[in-house]
């Protein structure tokens, strides 16, 4: 049986301190977010406490499987950073003990979390999802004065379409009224014009009062004891203050559970996929149901298979009948009536063909639903884990502590989880991707994040240096780097002047040579660049004479010798022949050729570059050359005078 160390209940002391505190904050900010998006709701609703208590109880009780990765992620971070910011962390890795050693009680710990995310995605957060579905629906019917949009028809009053302009949140009044009230039928609609009204609740909260000023009332007598009258097809009415009453119980009632049987995220998953079943059978049959109408409305021996039926219909029709010799024959009067009679076949198989594909399409995206959630219960449990390995590692990696860089981290890698979570999820929910790669493209992604960073900090490899950035940047894009040489103020050796003299002949000699016989302004050939790659041991062997040179030229006191090895350019002895040192990523390059015309073209900036740096280098060797000799001269003259 593994013992529990002394380090891991340590390590977990810290972590389970800041994970209670994190998962708090987390919990509260998440539930702003969610609070702000049905504010509307609840504001001015007249809702009583218990109501709001339950309506926050189940919501903080909906966001708790949402809270717990966020509060790993940062709590794990705070955790290593603290460690790592004391010093404690090198300890611990300096007694032998390997990070992942170091991460084993926290990694059982987070698993626990995970299964208890699971648990309470299965079986508690669809009866919270449920009830807050009932609650939020609840409070859109109560109080429906207050939910009179702009601009727009308002269907929330029982038997009334209203329209409004303008409305004064403050007064409560309502400009450019325009109302449809249906009584029995669609036919009995009576049409109210007013220039302002507005809506209140009686004090029993049974019905609404109507207020309207300066308005036209029209409605239709086709149903009334008038409809066989010509004289008076309908009625007008002018007024200047009119009070209508509605029947109207703004009183709080909880909304049917029923009407919420399609929502998947108050399912169990084992619900989940007994729903699936009975929606693929159901709609299975919708679409036989389809396709036998198709057969009544297309053929016209409905007993009959389709080959048959297309039979007995050619056996029927005469032989060699010619149908635009028949349709020449008709008259105008009759061609306009076959057409016509065609057009409104068409245009109702359309209308018929756009009902059902939007019943089907209905079906399809409520089934979609069901399986994204099916698979969320296991992905947001998995996240778990392995925003507890971005975390832990990055915050060894990292060694900062607090609230500072650990919460601008967890922030950038839970949005871009995010990111990628929802795009997920909208893609699968439209259709555009299939459900398990939507719901997987977010665990695909941050798996391998998560492994790379842990690798490299149980390794303690550098991952956030910025010089290895730079310099990686700087050579993707060719970027020249200046050489310094500055004078030195103690000078064990002098430079052997004559031995370097005689070397910067010989580099002169070899790149004019090599002039001779490589022409760099010239093309690179792609098949050699990237198929058959031949190194240039010359490029190699100037760079080693040259660097040794310009060492040993350093120790000169010589101010403009110093000022000529500034002038010397850094030499790159490989971007010119190759894009990569392996044969097998030149190869890769090559066969993927949007990038192989980047490096290509890349690579032929470097032949021109090595073109010019020859140059300068030969420039730079003569004035070396010249400077060495004079201050020989200069040595000479008090030797002679002596």
């Amino acid at each position: 049986m593994p013992r529990i160390k002394k380090l891991d209940i340590f390590i977990i002391r810290q972590f389970g301190l800041l994970f209670l505190g994190t998962f708090f904050i987390c919990q509260f900010v998440l539930m702003m977010q969610f609070l702000w998006r049905y504010i509307d709701d609840l504001i001015g609703k007249g809702l009583t406490i218990d109501i709001l208590a339950q309506f926050f109880w189940y919501m903080g009780l909906i966001l708790v499987p949402q809270a717990l990765p966020l509060a790993i992620l940062l709590s794990s971070l705070i955790t290593f950073g603290n460690l790592g910011e004391s010093s404690e962390l090198t300890a611990i890795r300096a007694s032998g003990i390997s990070l992942l050693q170091a991460f084993r009680g926290l990694i059982v710990i987070t698993s626990l979390i995970m299964c208890g995310s699971f648990y309470f995605q299965n079986y508690i957060g669809p009866k919270a999802n449920m009830k807050i579905m009932q609650l939020l629906i609840s409070m859109k019917q109560k109080s429906p004065e207050l939910e009179i949009p702009e601009g727009v028809f308002y269907d929330g009053i029982p038997q009334c379409n209203i329209y409004v302009q303008k409305k004064n949140v403050k007064t409560g009044k309502l400009y450019g009224v325009m109302i449809y009230r249906m009584t029995d039928s669609y036919e009995d609609a009576a049409i109210i014009l007013a220039d302002s009204g507005m809506i209140q609740s009686t004090a029993e909260k049974k019905h609404l009062v109507l207020s309207l000023w300066s308005g036209e009332w029209f409605e239709n007598m086709q149903a009334s004891e008038l409809q066989n009258s010509a004289a008076v097809p309908y009625r007008r009415e002018s007024f200047i203050s009119k009070r209508i009453i509605i029947d109207f119980n703004s009183s709080f009632n909880m909304a049917d559970a029923s009407s919420l049987s399609n929502n998947a995220q108050g399912k169990s998953l084992a619900q989940i996929h007994n729903d699936i079943d009975s929606l693929n059978h159901v709609y299975d049959s919708v679409g036989t149901a389809y396709y036998r109408d198709a057969q009544m409305m297309y053929y016209s021996i409905p007993h009959l298979s389709k080959r048959d039926s297309i039979k007995a219909v050619q056996r029927a029709l005469p032989e060699n009948i010619n149908i635009d010799s028949l349709y020449s024959k008709l008259t105008s009067s009759q061609k306009q009536a076959v057409i016509n009679n065609a057009m409104n076949k068409v245009q109702g198989d359309m209308s018929d063909l756009e009902f059902k594909s939007m019943i089907t399409s209905d079906g399809d995206k409520i089934i979609r639903l069901h399986k994204i959630e099916s698979i969320n219960k296991f992905t947001l449990a998995l996240t778990c884990l392995i925003f507890f390995f971005i975390g832990a590692p990055l915050g060894a990696i990292i060694r900062k502590g607090g609230l500072g860089v650990p919460v601008i981290v967890s922030v950038l890698v839970f949005i871009f989880y995010y990111i990628l979570d929802n795009t997920g999820y909208r893609m699968a929910r439209q259709g555009i991707w299939s459900v398990w790669f939507g719901k997987a493209i977010a665990p695909a992604i941050l798996i391998p994040i998560a492994i790379f960073v842990t690798y490299k900090a149980n390794n303690d490899s550098v991952v956030f240096n910025i010089d290895m950035y730079k310099d990686l940047f700087r050579k993707l894009l060719g970027l020249r780097v200046k050489r310094e040489v500055s004078g030195k103020e103690v000078i064990i050796k002098d430079p052997d002047y004559q031995q370097d003299l005689e070397k910067l002949k010989l580099i002169s000699k070899i790149i004019t040579t090599y002039n001779q016989k490589q022409n760099l302004r010239r093309a690179p050939d792609p098949i050699k660049v990237f198929f058959k790659y031949h190194a240039d041991h010359t490029i190699e062997k100037v760079n080693d004479q040259l660097e040794l040179t310009i060492e040993d030229l350093s120790n000169t006191r010589d101010n403009v010798i110093l000022t000529e090895l500034n002038h010397y350019p850094v030499l790159s002895v490989k971007a010119h022949t190759r894009p990569f040192e392996h044969f097998w990523m030149n190869t890769m390059a090559g066969i993927f050729v949007p990038i192989g015309i980047f490096l290509y073209f890349r690579m032929w900036k470097f032949r021109l570059r090595l073109m010019h740096n020859l140059k300068i280098i030969q420039s730079v060797n003569s004035n070396i050359e010249k400077q060495i000799a004079k201050k020989e001269v200069l040595e000479e003259i008090p030797d002679r005078g002596l």
